[in-house]
């Protein structure tokens, strides 16, 4: 981009945001249609960091111009968020960042599509939308700075997790890591890793990352030495540091806000907890979203903000607050894969080999299982009948298997719990909110 300085029209606005570190983020622009000047940029976040360089006002504008060129004529649903990307190879720009950003795009489009709808919903009362949009623009060019220099890389050296270990010790107790893989397994490859000793969380973290994909391990994060990062919505697996007193704060909003469940680890105490699977996660998620729109809706003044807590305004929606549990069902398939993997010997390709065959065998067991389900519903035509039937056909009876290999298919067919499960789960907690009511 040009190295000229930032915009000088006085009528934009700018909030500089200090990060630390480097933010591959040049800026974030706000920009309007105006039915007689055309796009205006109406105001500008930019990190305030040394020798960056800044977008001069021609490229601001032309980005304006390029987003909201054809959106006047356009039609679309109601309420419908789009996104667009480009690469202006017209403008000369070589992008350097393009590897390192593509994998956080899908995160970064997430949490920007629901502070959309609030935004909305202040543009609709007359309010200034710009301390709406900043919720989450500032924290996404923190999460980019944090993931510059913490990401988990595509290739990790086994040598570098437990798996290298001769054996199971005192350090990672056996049930520990059969727990922590298993669980970590069946929320979709999503973990948070807590506890006070940086190295230790980051060997547990390099450890579950070797069970997700290269595009997967570039979206997690390995702990920070000298201070905690916050929580982030949409990583796989991320390490928080404990602060002085023991102890690590989860906001529930960004929990919940997540694409899949959560297994929640604690290296320092060797206990293992998970979300609820992701039928119920889903269906919680999108309860909580509406409760937060319609609270947004309610407010006063633009002071009167919704803060990131527990939000009461549906006299139906009673989330449990207690949202990590314990891991209720135990499998064969980790079990298994840890007692093998420990008799081949330490310090060879052997057990990288070896593990690259389980993923493949989990793999094939939920593409089996996807294949399975379509045959049976005539491709979603009809409702899924068995699911006994289904865990005996595929050899899936022991519950934590089946949890696995459902959370394998869930990533390849998104849905494909809600589709299997959803009415009865719908059923039983309308039922269950009846009851309450009384």
């Amino acid at each position: 981009m040009s190295s000229g300085g930032p915009p000088q029209s006085p009528a934009v606005a700018k909030t500089e945001v200090a990060l630390e570190g480097e933010c591959p983020l040049l800026a974030a622009t706000f920009a309007y249609w105006d039915n007689i000047l055309g796009p205006r940029v109406h105001h500008i976040w930019a990190p305030k960091c040394d020798h960056l360089v800044f977008l001069s006002d021609g490229e601001v504008t032309f980005l304006a111009n390029h987003t909201l060129n054809g959106e006047i004529l356009r039609s679309a649903e109601c309420g419908a968020v789009d996104v667009k990307f480009f690469v202006l190879a017209e403008k000369g720009v070589i992008i350097t960042e393009l590897a390192f950003y593509l994998p956080l795009h899908n995160i970064c489009v997430e949490r920007l599509k629901h502070v959309i709808r609030k935004g909305r919903i202040w543009m609709q009362k007359g309010y200034n939308i710009i301390s709406v949009l900043s919720l989450e623009i500032i924290p996404i060019m923190e999460l980019l700075a944090s993931m510059k220099t913490h990401s988990v890389p595509e290739d990790i050296d086994i040598k570098d997790t437990v798996l290298n270990d001769d054996d199971i010790g005192d350090s990672c107790h056996e049930d520990f890591l059969h727990k922590a893989i298993s669980s970590h397994l069946q929320t979709c490859g999503c973990s948070i890793v807590v506890g006070s000793n940086p190295e230790k969380i980051n060997k547990i973290v390099r450890t579950l990352c070797l069970f997700l994909t290269p595009t997967e391990r570039r979206c997690s994060r390995l702990c920070r030495a000298e201070a905690s990062f916050r929580y982030d919505t949409g990583l796989f697996v991320q390490g928080l540091l404990k602060d002085s007193t023991g102890s690590f704060v989860l906001p529930f909003r960004q929990v919940l806000y997540s694409t899949y469940p959560t297994t929640h680890i604690d290296v320092d105490v060797n206990t293992v907890k998970q979300m609820p699977p992701c039928h119920e996660h889903v269906y919680n998620q999108r309860r909580y979203m509406r409760s937060e729109l319609s609270a947004l809706w309610k407010t006063d003044s633009e002071e009167d903000i919704p803060p990131d807590t527990i939000i009461h305004t549906s006299e139906t929606f009673t989330p449990d607050l207690n949202i990590f549990q314990d891991v209720a069902h135990r499998d064969t398939l980790v079990k298994s894969f840890i007692d093998e993997v420990f008799m081949l010997k330490p310090g060879l390709s052997l057990r990288s080999t070896f593990l690259a065959q389980f993923l493949l065998l989990l793999h094939r067991k939920a593409l089996t299982l996807l294949k399975y389900i379509e045959d049976d519903t005539q491709k979603g035509q009809k409702s899924f009948r068995s699911l006994r039937n289904l865990k005996t056909d595929l050899d899936l009876t022991v519950e934590g298997d089946l949890n696995i290999v459902m959370a394998f298919a869930e990533k390849l067919r998104g849905g494909l719990h809600s589709f299997v499960f959803g009415k009865p789960f719908y059923t039983s907690v309308q039922e269950r909110d009846a009851l309450l009511s009384f």
